[in-house]
């Protein structure tokens, strides 16, 4: 028998507390491994319009509705009893004529009769004559719409809706068919589902197996029951799926705004890249530690049980990567720590004649610039574009910093140490002195945040080879690096990058607050554009909520009854993440999880998420991450942007980089939420609290 679970079962069993989880999975183990056992009794449901429904007693007021038919059983529901029954009442499986998928379908009618809050301009609503808007897709033929998997009976609902009624629409209506109409209203044209033959089985669809997952142990069945349903899927929308398999022949880049699937897509074209070639090897990486361990976890789950495939991907972060080769090709580096650069640029500006500089303008100009670019003369220095270094430079004053520059190298080279640009710089002139290449195809994730000496290694890693280099990021989440042209490296994405605008993790309340944050487009230095104009979410959901507290005691209790009214709604404590500026401000989120009762766990490179406990970082710790509730505490005047920073500026002109860069850190931590988002400061408040609300 074929035993399958639809996601609509997993939303609904996250939703229940905890001990009637418990209760629910005991029940569903019985149900996999002896269905036929006396103790479960399978309740026909006399009012369900599918003859396929069924229910299955949990405990006196607890009901699974799962749905039997000549494929197996499936799970599709599970509440208390008369929510249950009433649930499986508005529902039926089908086929869909046109694509061949199976689909779990609302009945048109039923829902048409519901009734629609006050005002609310949604499908069936009593609208005056007059007031509704344009219909969005009355130009759509009905032929189209089916071809995206639009169910019959709401093809006259689809054409007639209007753009408030949108988001009521989209939650009635299977995946596929939602998010091709999302393209459409982001101004894309979908991708016609892909037609099965009438004998194959519809759930064998690659949009039903989005929805419905078949289960053949009680092991992988556990595991699914454990984690919430985007923890382990990564199934790619039908309109993505080109981007993870086209053949560009050079160096590619897909963009987007966080919640879009960039992450996702470059996992698939890890994939794609291992089952392509077998005789090659590919390298799927990113910039620390953390964020490689959950695309590891992310590419087990994707290639499952196919092991030659994740045998072939070597998934570790570019530092480690060129670590390794330096120390096998060259030999164990020496790093030199930052404290030591900077007691070196220190010890420079000591003795220096003429023009002044702050000791954190001075270490900025070694850090962004000459060891960046690795620049070995005075005439280099002098040539090189200081691209996002504001501060103008007369030839006086590089004279004088470029001895800064010298000393901060001699003394380097007096200790035996290195940089990372450096190492970086000496692994590429030993692979460019080889034929041979470590890796055939690179996949970058997070690449607006890599360096000029990271692109230069990843360039020669791959040798020049035909789809060699893949990147995924977002401008707009650009928090380490400096912007240089990554043209003047010869890594040129004109004309194969491609910008992603449907949201599948955020709200469409939330991405819309975040996204006020930005602007509307932002370029990189070789006008690769990524416009956030159009862009939608897959889901609506409760608007951000906005704090100012008079006192920290007054934000963590506020903070704190947040949390437990985030945990009386079913999220678990490992769904919940608390933010903050910098390591000053955690032991404000330290204190509202201890006040909710939480545990919580420090995020780190090295540590993974915990099981039963509420994740607590910085910012820049939360890239990467996501969860279905997230807190960002302590948005306070003089907290973001970072007074420490602001006061390090050397030249007003650097002002605007430091304001951007702290933008984009509150916008990378606030699109960490998936459902429910809480922003809190101490008055006065942070400036972006304005912008956001």
């Amino acid at each position: 028998m074929n035993f399958r679970i639809a996601d609509s079962f997993t939303t609904a069993l996250g939703q229940l507390p905890n001990e009637a989880q418990k209760q629910v999975k005991l029940t569903v183990f019985d149900l996999q491994t002896n269905p036929g056992h006396p103790a479960l009794k399978f309740h026909k449901l006399n009012k369900a319009r599918d003859p396929g429904f069924r229910s299955v007693r949990v405990s006196r007021d607890l009901r699974l509705i799962v749905h039997q038919s000549g494929s197996g059983l499936l799970l599709c529901h599970v509440d208390r009893h008369d929510a249950a029954y009433q649930w499986a009442e508005r529902r039926r499986i089908e086929r869909h004529p046109r694509t061949g998928a199976a689909q779990l379908v609302e009945i048109e009618e039923v829902c048409r009769r519901e009734t629609v809050a006050p005002g609310a301009n949604a499908p069936g609503a009593e609208v005056p004559d007059g007031e509704h808007g344009p219909a969005l897709f009355d130009d759509r033929s009905e032929d189209e719409l089916l071809s995206w998997g639009v169910p019959s009976d709401w093809l006259a609902r689809v054409r007639a809706v209007d753009e408030d009624g949108l988001f009521d629409l989209l939650e009635r209506l299977p995946a596929e068919a939602a998010e091709a109409l999302l393209s459409l209203a982001a101004g894309e044209e979908p991708v016609a589902a892909p037609a099965t033959a009438a004998d194959t089985d519809p759930f064998d669809h690659p949009d039903a197996q989005r929805r419905f997952r078949a289960f053949t142990g009680r092991d992988e069945l556990e595991r699914a029951l454990d984690f919430p349903w985007e923890k382990w899927t990564v199934f790619l929308h039908p309109a993505q799926r080109r981007f993870a398999t086209d053949d560009y022949g050079g160096p590619a880049r897909v963009a987007g705004s966080a919640g879009t699937g960039k992450t996702v897509v470059a996992i698939h074209r890890a994939v794609h890249l291992a089952r392509r070639a077998p005789e090659a090897r590919v390298l799927l990486t990113t910039f620390n530690s953390a964020l490689a361990r959950h695309l590891g976890l992310k590419l087990d789950r994707l290639t499952g049980i196919d092991s030659a495939v994740g045998s072939r991907i070597t998934v570790k972060p570019v530092r480690a990567v060129a670590h390794d080769l330096h120390s096998e090709l060259i030999g164990q580096p020496n790093m030199a720590p930052a404290s030591v650069q900077r007691a070196l640029v220190r010890e420079a500006l000591k003795g220096l004649d003429g023009p002044g500089f702050t000791e954190a303008f001075a270490y900025a100009e070694w850090r962004e610039v000459a060891d960046a670019w690795q620049l070995a003369d005075w005439e280099a220095y002098r040539d090189v574009p200081r691209l996002g270094r504001k501060t103008r430079l007369g030839q006086r004053q590089r004279e004088a910093l470029w001895s800064v520059m010298e000393h901060v190298r001699a003394g380097l080279a007096q200790r035996s140490m290195t940089t990372w640009s450096a190492m970086f710089a000496r692994v590429t002139a030993a692979l460019q002195e080889h034929r041979a290449r470590p890796f055939a195809h690179a996949v970058i994730d997070e690449a607006q945040d890599v360096g000029v000496a990271e692109l230069r290694f990843l360039a020669a890693l791959t040798g020049g080879t035909p789809d060699g280099l893949f990147f995924a990021g977002d401008l707009g989440q650009r928090i380490f690096r400096q912007p240089f042209s990554w043209r003047r490296l010869g890594v040129d994405v004109r004309g194969r990058s491609h910008t992603l605008r449907i949201n599948y993790r955020t709200s469409q309340q939330i991405r819309a607050a975040a996204d006020r944050l930005l602007p509307a487009s932002i370029s990189d230095v070789d006008g690769n554009a990524e416009d956030r104009r159009g862009a939608v979410s897959l889901f609506d959901g409760p608007p951000p909520e906005l704090a100012v507290l008079k006192s920290t005691d007054d934000e963590t209790a506020h903070v704190a009854a947040w949390l437990e009214a985030r945990r009386a709604e079913g999220v678990a404590p490992e769904e919940i993440g608390l933010f903050v500026r910098s390591e000053a401000e955690l032991d404000r989120a330290r204190a509202a999880a201890k006040e909710a009762g939480l545990r919580w766990l420090k995020i780190s490179d090295e540590q993974a998420l915990g099981d039963g406990l509420v994740s607590i970082g910085d910012m820049h710790r939360a890239k990467g991450l996501e969860f279905r509730a997230v807190a960002v505490m302590a948005c306070d005047e003089d907290v973001i942007p970072s007074e420490a920073r602001i006061a390090e500026i050397g030249d007003e002109a650097d002002l605007q980089e430091v304001y951007d860069t702290e933008r984009h850190l509150l916008y990378v931590a606030a699109t960490r939420a998936r459902d429910h988002l809480l922003i809190t400061g101490v008055d006065p408040a942070s400036e972006f609290m304005d912008d956001l609300g």
